[in-house]
């Protein structure tokens, strides 16, 4: 299992066009094979910025999702409303024993 984390700040102004536009795809997106879960979260104190936090059953699943016409087509919309670089994080779950 792969987690993946994106932080994304956004232009102030371009929230809202960033929500319409995920609120589009989130669905397809979750439909992917090997997308276990997908969830949207904003910053509790800054409510431009954003991150995902998505679970894959294996990191082929998320490559072949980042290789996909529908990351590539959310990607390029997406990096239009940015105000700053992009933040990603790969997690596996560890077992505490």
């Amino acid at each position: 299992m792969l987690i993946r984390i994106v932080r994304m700040t956004f232009i102030p102004e371009k929230t809202h066009d960033f929500l319409q536009m995920f609120d589009s795809i989130k669905s397809k997106i979750r439909n992917f094979e090997g997308c276990q879960r997908l969830v949207l979260m904003r910053d509790y104190d800054h409510s431009h910025i954003f991150a995902t936090y998505s679970v894959w059953d294996t990191a082929d699943h998320l490559e072949a999702y980042r290789k996909s016409e529908l990351f590539s087509d959310t990607w390029r919309q997406t990096k239009k409303w940015f105000n700053g670089k992009p933040i990603a994080y790969s997690f596996r779950e560890e077992m505490i024993v």
